[in-house]
């Protein structure tokens, strides 16, 4: 792709970089960039740099929050004696759009994918194992997997109940009206919703 100017190309270059963003996207991207007011650009230029700048991952859960324990979390209004492990942010999103959870979550930061070289230390389990020790305040009761129906999510969520299965607690996994291979995050509410409603003991998943 021929270029008119160096600093166009270099913007084209840099957003090319996104996640399903070829050469003709992002140059289309740049260009309506170039048509808008300076002050629409410096804002959406502010926002970003903000963003890498200035966003947190909570102490506690390890979510996106803007402060060091995010809102979920220091919530009175949740029930902190349910955690629901997820592998990213997105899944958190995509549970609480359902309304059907009225727990908190942990987020593990990714699957166990040996092909991928992410072995359980690249993964928040220590911090995991640390909530579900019961203290003065609190005493988990539930933890509820829900992670995607792949090979790496079923290897993930294997491990972490090997790992668990010793604490007085119930695990269970959400209900697999999710096909097999599907990501979490493209389910549509109302399935996602019933599988956490439905939700199974992870021991009844194994017989199926």
């Amino acid at each position: 792709m021929n270029f008119s100017s160096k600093l166009l190309e270099n913007a084209v270059a840099e957003f090319a970089k996104l996640p399903g963003v070829g050469q003709k996207t992002a140059l289309r991207l740049v260009l309506h960039l170039l048509n808008q007011d300076k002050q629409d650009v410096e804002r959406f230029s502010t926002a970003v740099t903000k963003l890498r700048n200035e966003i947190q991952f909570c102490r506690v859960c390890h979510n996106i929050s803007d402060l060091p324990v995010c809102e979920i979390c220091s919530s009175h209004r949740r029930d902190h004696s349910l955690i629901c492990v997820v592998e990213d942010t997105r899944d958190v999103m995509a549970i609480e759009n359902t309304n059907q959870f009225n727990g908190v979550y942990h987020v593990l930061g990714g699957l166990i994918s040996p092909m991928d070289g992410v072995g359980p230390s690249d993964l928040q389990v220590d911090t995991l194992i640390e909530r579900l020790k019961p203290t003065a305040d609190n005493e988990v009761k539930e933890v509820v997997f829900a992670l995607s129906a792949t090979m790496e999510g079923d290897t993930t969520l294997f491990y972490l109940h090997k790992k668990l299965k010793s604490f007085n607690i119930t695990i269970t996994t959400i209900a697999r009206g999710i096909a097999f291979g599907g990501e979490l995050e493209y389910v549509d509410e109302i399935t996602l919703g019933r599988s956490i409603a439905t939700r199974v003991p992870y021991e009844n998943s194994l017989s199926k």
